[in-house]
């Protein structure tokens, strides 16, 4: 027979800790490593400053927090950056029922 079944969250194994990419983490270590690097260089900060120092380290963890869809929303971020910076011409014929080549 050899009838599988397949668990709902197969791909979820594939995530370190189950919710993080390799670039989820690359991204909040970086986040985090220039936070540290900043605290380390400006050693007397008003509150504005430190929330300005604190900044890298709260939008990384932000931007990696396993929210619902998050992969998904994140594809869809590329996408819409790949489609405005790498401008391309896209053609709309339209649904057609004959569609000829020579036809412009």
């Amino acid at each position: 027979m050899n009838n599988y079944i397949i668990p709902a969250n197969s791909k979820k194994s594939q995530l370190i800790l189950g919710f993080f990419t390799p670039v989820d983490l690359i991204l909040f270590g970086s986040g985090c490593g220039l936070t540290v690097l900043l605290l380390i260089l400006v050693q007397e900060a008003a509150f504005g400053q430190m929330i300005l120092i604190l900044m890298p380290a709260l939008v990384t963890g932000f931007l990696v927090t396993p929210v619902l869809y998050y992969h998904n929303v994140l594809q869809f971020i590329i996408n819409v950056l790949s489609f405005v910076f790498n401008p391309r011409r896209y053609y709309w014929r339209g649904w057609c029922v004959k569609y000829d080549a020579n036809e412009k």
